[in-house]
Order: C-alpha cells, then sequence, then structure tokens
C-alpha cells in the first residue's frame, strides 16, 4: 500500500507543477503591471520602477521562473502585495472556509445525486423514475451562478430562512455560522447533482444486469437485500470515481460562489489576487489548491480497496 501511495503521488505531481507553470506565464503575460497597480495613479515612473525592482519584476523571464521553482521547493511563497502579509499565512484562513462550503456542497450533492440516480435506476419503468431521471439532466443542464441567485431569491428574500449573504465565524455561535453556509453549499452541491445522479443511474444499470443478481433473485433472497448489499457496494466504485472529480470542480466553481454570497474564502481571495495582480498570493493558492486535490484523490485510492476487496494495491498480476 505504501509503495503503491508514493508511486501515485509522484504520478499526481504534475497536476499541482502544470497549472503552477501555466498561471506564471499567463499572469505575466496579461496586461496591466502589478507595481503600477499596488502604488495608484499618482505614483510616478520612478516610484513604479523602484517597486518593480522590489519585486524582482525587472529581472528577465527565466530569472524569475528560477526564482519561482526555487520559492515552491523551499515552501517560501512570499509577501502578499495586496494584504501586505505572507501568503503562507493569509491562504489557511481563506481556505478553512472553502473547505468547509466545499465539503458540505459535496454532502448535498452526493446525498440528492445517489437518491435521484437510485429513484431512476430501480423505477426506471415508472413515473417517478422518469421524473427522477429528467431532473437529473435538467441539473447538468443549470449553471451554479444561477442556482445561487434563485436560492437568493426564495430562500433569502423570500422566505427569509438565511441571509442574503456574508459569513459568521464559529466563533460566533455553530447554528449561526451553518446558517451563513447553507445557501452557499447548496448552489455549488446542487450543480452537481444531475452529474452524479447519471452516474449512479449508470452504474446501478450495469449492476442490475449481472447474472449472480439474477442468481440471487431465485434463490430467494430479500429484494432490499440484494439492492443494499450486493448491487450498491459495486456501484459504488464509479460514484467513488465521481466524488474525486467533485473536488476539483467544488473548489474550482467556489470562486463565483463566493464572490455571489460575499464568502471569504479561497475563490474570492483569488478573484481579489488576480484583480490587483498579486503574483505570489495567486501561485500560492493554486499551489493549494492542487495540493488539496491531490492528498482528496489519494484517499479515494484507498477507499477503493475497502469497498472492493477485490483491488490489491501493489499486487503484481500473474
Amino acid at each position: 500500500m505504501l509503495t503503491y501511495l508514493v508511486q501515485r503521488l509522484l504520478a499526481l505531481l504534475p497536476t499541482v507543477l502544470v497549472p503552477l507553470i501555466l498561471v506564471f506565464l499567463l499572469i505575466r503575460l496579461a496586461p496591466g503591471d502589478p507595481a503600477a497597480i499596488i502604488l495608484g495613479d499618482q505614483a510616478t515612473p520612478a516610484q513604479v520602477a523602484a517597486l518593480r525592482h522590489q519585486m524582482g519584476l525587472d529581472q528577465p523571464p527565466l530569472a524569475q521562473f528560477g526564482r519561482f521553482l526555487g520559492d515552491i521547493a523551499t515552501l517560501q511563497l512570499g509577501n502578499s502585495t495586496f494584504l501586505q502579509q505572507p501568503v503562507a499565512q493569509v491562504i489557511p484562513g481563506y481556505a478553512w472556509v472553502t473547505i468547509e462550503i466545499s465539503v458540505l456542497a459535496l454532502v448535498w450533492g452526493l446525498a440528492f445525486g445517489i437518491i435521484l440516480g437510485a429513484i431512476a435506476a430501480f423505477r426506471r419503468r415508472r413515473p417517478e423514475g422518469r421524473v427522477a431521471k429528467a431532473l437529473g439532466i435538467l441539473g447538468i443542464s443549470i449553471p451554479n451562478y444561477f442556482l445561487a441567485l434563485l436560492l437568493i431569491i426564495v430562500f433569502a428574500v423570500g422566505l427569509r430562512w438565511f441571509a442574503v449573504g456574508g459569513y459568521v465565524p464559529p466563533s460566533a455561535g455553530l447554528l449561526p455560522h451553518l446558517n451563513s453556509l447553507v445557501l452557499p453549499s447548496l448552489a455549488l452541491g446542487l450543480g452537481e447533482v444531475g452529474f452524479v445522479s447519471r452516474i449512479t443511474r449508470g452504474a446501478l444499470l450495469d449492476v442490475i444486469g449481472e447474472p449472480f443478481i439474477v442468481t440471487a433473485k431465485s434463490l430467494g433472497l430479500r429484494p432490499a437485500r440484494i439492492a443494499g448489499v450486493h448491487i450498491s457496494r459495486l456501484a459504488a466504485l464509479p460514484v467513488l470515481t465521481v466524488v474525486g472529480l467533485l473536488a476539483a470542480s467544488l473548489i474550482s466553481g467556489s470562486v463565483v460562489i463566493e464572490n455571489i454570497f460575499g464568502i471569504p474564502g479561497i475563490g474570492q481571495l483569488m478573484f481579489n489576487a488576480v484583480s490587483s495582480r498579486d503574483y505570489n498570493l495567486i501561485q500560492g493558492i493554486v499551489l493549494f489548491s492542487g495540493t488539496a486535490i491531490i492528498i482528496f484523490n489519494l484517499v479515494i485510492d484507498v477507499l477503493y480497496a475497502i469497498v472492493d476487496p477485490r483491488v490489491q494495491y501493489g499486487a503484481q498480476s500473474r
């Protein structure tokens, strides 16, 4: 198992390195001078040139790239020019907010998606099965920013069950804290329900048609036991694969949702960093996001062996 995890970690390193290199190139090709943006319109050319020298922006691109790789290797991410703080100290506070919303969104997406997919598979010839299938298709078609606005209109403006936006820290109380997370996490999670339901439906239909299921029915096993033990366990493997994909989708989708709801998470931090051309902060956020996705996918790989005993990591085929 340990050998397999090391191999998987090495194989997943490009997941972080390639986006970091692309971000390094793209943010430097984008229009706008970070030094001029920081100092404002009243700055003189001499002041802009001095700040560019202080930030190392007057160095050749290859020299900047070498320093960039060295900073990644030593985890010295530099200081944020936007917040005037070390990047390594800024990211954790914002990251925790995004992790909270993403975990809740994952719960919503899996819960509703699996339920809809199961109904669409087991009741496929009945009206409720067709409705569940249609809802799955509809869920794939609706963008999460539209869901966010719809949730605000219905539950915040209309029913007044939740606040329109904002974030309440845990120190203010558990219930107010969770209340501030419900709408943004629902907007993120409901956007993935259609995808999860389609995968769940397909996985269940594949297992339902297997010969051992027909044998189990002929032996008189209860339908609930067949569905709960034999079918669901095998159908869980494709769903686990979807969970790994959802992690990346939720982190990237948080940029829009957090700005709509005014949530101080990684998404809003990235938006502000890009707006202010804060190179160090942008690179630090990309490094965090890629690392989080790698860790999440490693956990999913371990869960494969728990769900399906036939999976043996590190075993050689004979």
